[in-house]
Order: structure tokens, then C-alpha cells, then sequence
């Protein structure tokens, strides 16, 4: 396959899919190895950013999507209308938090941290599609796995786990300080 040709190929697959697609699938595909779909993606990503172009891919860890530019994304809502949103409270987040660092981690644990029930926020985040449930802990009651998804990562702005800031001490103790005051509010209920 051509160059040419096979660019179009990435492309089009990139379109219709909507979502990252694995590096290496896109290698298949195109009966190429994954260093020179890597380079063919990269002279893409050029053509667009050189031309001006409205889209642009985006790279999650070995996957790869075609996005619209961000500063498309005001007329992109204009169309749209109602771009769906939601709202993560204090305690939704702060589960995320404890799942995207610890992951993949049990519900158990992660009540351990917090000090409460976390079923609403582990729910929540499940229903928003920012974690997902990564198999069973070989344990006694075999407890679910969780960990973050891509959308977590597309979400939160960054390409990969290893782009997450470092927590440091003060804030796990702030985690901490408000799991306990939020038992505290509760137990005065």
C-alpha cells in the first residue's frame, strides 16, 4: 500500500471509530509494523497542525484518536447545542482521585482511604464512564477491580497515567481530614 493510500486508510478508520484505536491494530490494518504507522500518524498530525486543519489526533498511552483542535470546540457547541456535562461533587471526586492513583483498587480499599461508603461515587463514576470495573481481586468474595478509563484521561487532559501530578503528603492527609469530617457530618445526622 502506498503512502498516500495509506494515510487515507488511517484516516478514515480514525474518523469512524470515534475512539483511540490501538496502535498496533492500525499497524495490521495497514500490513505495516508499528514504527512506521507511528511515523505515518506523526506526518499527520503535522499535515493538519502546518495546514490549519480543524482536527488533530491525540495520542492516549498506544492509542490514537481524531479530535477537533480546542479552539474549534466554541463552534463546535454553537452545532451541537448541549454538549453533555456533569458535575463531580467533592466526594466523587475525591474517590476518582484515590481510584486513578491506587488502580486498579477494590471498593474496599478505596472505603478504607476515604473512611465511609463510597457505592454513590463509585456509581456515579461508573455511570460517567471515567472508571471501569478491571476483573476480580483473587481473594475471599473474589472483590471487583477498578481502575480509570480513557475517557478519564481525555476528561482530565492528559495522555497517560504517568502524567498525573505526584501527590504529595499534604494532601493525602487533606483527603483524609475530609473523610472524616464527611463521617462526622453523617454520624450527626
Amino acid at each position: 500500500m502506498d503512502k498516500k493510500t495509506a494515510k487515507a486508510v488511517l484516516e478514515g478508520i480514525l474518523f469512524s471509530m470515534g475512539d483511540a484505536v490501538d496502535l498496533g491494530r492500525l499497524a495490521e490494518t495497514i500490513e505495516e509494523d508499528k514504527r512506521k504507522t507511528r511515523k505515518l500518524l506523526d506526518e499527520m498530525a503535522e499535515e493538519y497542525q502546518s495546514e490549519g486543519r480543524g482536527i488533530m489526533l491525540t495520542w492516549f498511552e498506544d492509542k490514537v484518536q481524531l479530535c477537533t483542535k480546542p479552539e474549534v470546540y466554541e463552534y463546535l457547541i454553537k452545532i451541537a447545542k448541549n454538549a453533555p456535562k456533569f458535575t463531580l461533587s467533592d466526594t466523587v471526586l475525591e474517590t476518582l482521585s484515590i481510584i486513578a492513583y491506587k488502580q486498579p483498587v477494590t471498593r474496599v480499599e478505596v472505603e478504607k482511604v476515604r473512611g465511609v461508603s463510597s457505592d454513590f461515587a463509585i456509581n456515579k463514576l461508573l455511570e460517567y464512564d471515567l472508571i471501569q470495573e478491571l476483573g476480580r481481586l483473587d481473594a475471599p468474595g473474589r472483590p471487583l477491580l477498578f481502575g480509570t478509563t480513557e475517557q478519564f484521561l481525555r476528561c482530565f487532559g492528559v495522555h497517560s497515567l504517568d502524567d498525573l501530578p505526584e501527590l504529595n503528603p499534604v494532601q493525602i492527609e487533606e483527603f483524609k481530614k475530609q473523610a472524616e469530617e464527611e463521617v462526622q457530618v453523617k454520624l450527626n445526622i
